[in-house]
């Protein structure tokens, strides 16, 4: 295993593309956590258990705690405003935990809510439903579901019925059939989109 970068460079367009078929309901969440290193492996010719290898990854991965530059500033700001921050994350209950009690963003969020504890993920309508029915005072009209993944929390944020703002800092081309009700690429604009 030398070239680390080559394992790398196969891995992520194969991890994002299975993380994209779970949100179309083409696999599973455990078919992906179980298959998708034994995947990558077998690419290289290495045979290895795909669930021992998942287990020692996620083990590693709740401890990242990596954000945006200058997300938490922005979180300041939006909290020194008065607005109300939720997180909604797609994935693994103890590696979404993990990695944000290992980040500097966790106090800014009210809640967050985890897809594998509501048995529905982005971009499903039943998982913004489910968010809905915890926090006191909820507004569609009053919600805006920030993200930068057009397929999950945009396209969910659509099936939600509430307003979208797509991250976006590389301008890339929208190809999908999700319709973000506003676009940014740096938080200033964010900032000018939600205090408009």
């Amino acid at each position: 295993m030398s070239d680390i970068e080559g394992y790398k460079a196969y891995y992520k367009p194969m991890n994002q593309q299975m993380w994209r078929d779970l949100e179309l309901k083409k696999i599973s969440k455990q078919e992906l956590v179980n298959t998708r290193f034994a995947k990558l492996f077998d690419h290289f010719g290495i045979e290895v258990d795909g669930q021992y290898m998942a287990g020692r990854y996620q083990e590693h991965l709740k401890h990242q705690g990596q954000v945006y530059p200058g997300v938490v500033d922005l979180l300041d700001h939006f909290k020194n405003q008065g607005f109300r921050l939720f997180a909604a994350k797609n994935g693994i209950t103890e590696i979404q935990n993990g990695r944000l009690e290992a980040s500097p963003i966790k106090p800014y969020f009210e809640k967050v809510f985890i897809s594998e504890q509501s048995g529905s993920q982005k971009p499903d309508k039943a998982f913004y439903d489910w968010i809905g029915q915890q926090i006191e005072d909820y507004s569609l009209e009053e919600t805006l579901m920030i993200g930068d993944s057009l397929t999950a929390d945009i396209a969910g944020g659509n099936n939600a019925g509430i307003d979208t703002a797509w991250y976006n800092p590389t301008l890339k081309e929208n190809k999908t059939n999700a319709k973000p009700t506003y676009l940014f690429s740096t938080f200033e604009e964010l900032i000018e989109i939600v205090e408009r």
